[in-house]
């Protein structure tokens, strides 16, 4: 029995020893930015801002072992988020670092960005609002536009409860994910708790960013495809233009409304486990997809980017579905007198 346990110490030191030396190997140290930014999506400056926004959450106080310092775990979950691998393979890059500890620094660091999202993620108020209707009416001539919204399919494996509620109309579970954009391909609104199955317009009505308009906090246009009822503040396409000015309308709804599929292919492209799928349960993918905007939008404010002008859209998976939808009257009314103020 004791010999048993001066075994276990011995283990535990190694792996003590073991962890320390690994910390001392800090990539941000011998990387290049680009480097950095190939495996963990952020250059130097970024993933320590990240680590000074997260780090109070993550400190472990612990009398047993030496535990993850706050910046291997967010560059543990940055890998993850980047790849979408196994938290075996993730692990297997951090030398001395466990599949389970893979996994609660994962938890633990999505959890603290989800925590900090009303400070990134938020409607423009004020000047910033005025800066975001120029740059939306740059582009196509579009009036007081002030976000585009679309919802994407993020791929998970089928949970047991209530599993045909995620089974989406392309036939694969799902999370159905709403976002709304700027035009810098900012998100400025995201609802990620709604199943595969559920419609865009569903997920629209339900949604507190939908009372604010109707309740007119908001007194600005947003863009949707026509999945979407036409609304007083929701402009929607023409199904069947019959003028000339109504091609024309429908021509510069679309050129302005692309941004959001261009940011949905910008975000799945920089964080790859949205693209290939989460194998977690539908809550937990909720706050990887959250933490995910999170992060698109602090990389987007501090200039740390991808090639956005080179970005491919995310394919309009949820544009054009068939239903019937209700349009408000008044809401057609505003379309056809912006139709025949802006675009005859």
């Amino acid at each position: 029995m004791a010999i048993a346990k001066r075994r276990k110490r011995r283990l535990r030191r190694r792996q003590v020893i073991s962890r320390r030396l690994t910390d001392r190997e800090n990539p941000l140290e011998y990387m290049s930015d680009d480097d950095l930014f190939l495996r963990f999506r952020f250059r130097a400056e970024t993933i320590l801002y990240i680590v000074s926004l997260v780090s109070n959450r993550l400190q472990r106080p612990t009398q047993r072992n030496s535990p993850l310092p706050p910046l291997t775990q967010v560059l543990v979950t940055l890998r993850f988020l980047a790849t979408g691998g196994f938290y075996s393979l993730i692990s297997d890059s951090f030398s001395a670092i466990s599949a389970p500890s893979v996994f609660r620094s994962v938890r633990d660091v999505c959890t603290s960005l989800c925590s900090a999202a009303y400070q990134f993620v938020r409607m423009p108020t004020g000047s910033d609002a005025d800066t975001t209707k120029q740059k939306f009416h740059k582009i196509a001539g579009f009036p007081n536009v002030l976000g585009c919204v679309d919802g994407t399919f993020v791929r998970i494996i089928g949970p047991k409860v209530n599993e045909g509620d995620y089974l989406n109309r392309k036939g694969y579970h799902s999370m159905n994910v709403q976002m709304i954009c700027d035009a810098e391909y900012r998100c400025i609104n995201c609802v990620a708790k709604w199943p595969g199955s559920v419609h865009d317009s569903r997920i629209f009505r339900d949604s507190r960013i939908s009372v604010a308009f109707e309740n007119g906090t908001y007194k600005v246009f947003l863009l949707g495809d026509s999945a979407y009822p036409c609304k007083t503040y929701l402009m929607t396409p023409f199904l069947s233009p019959a003028s000339r000015s109504q091609e024309k309308y429908n021509c510069c709804h679309v050129r302005t409304r692309v941004l959001i599929e261009q940011s949905f292919g910008i975000l799945k492209r920089r964080f790859s486990c949205l693209h290939s799928g989460l194998r977690t349960s539908p809550e937990r993918a909720c706050q990887i997809i959250t933490a995910c905007v999170v992060l698109h939008n602090i990389g987007i404010d501090r200039k740390d980017i991808i090639n956005l002008h080179h970005e491919p859209s995310d394919g309009m998976e949820n544009a054009n579905v068939n239903v019937n939808i209700a349009n408000d009257s008044s809401g057609v009314n505003v379309r056809n007198y912006i139709c025949e103020s802006f675009f005859s």
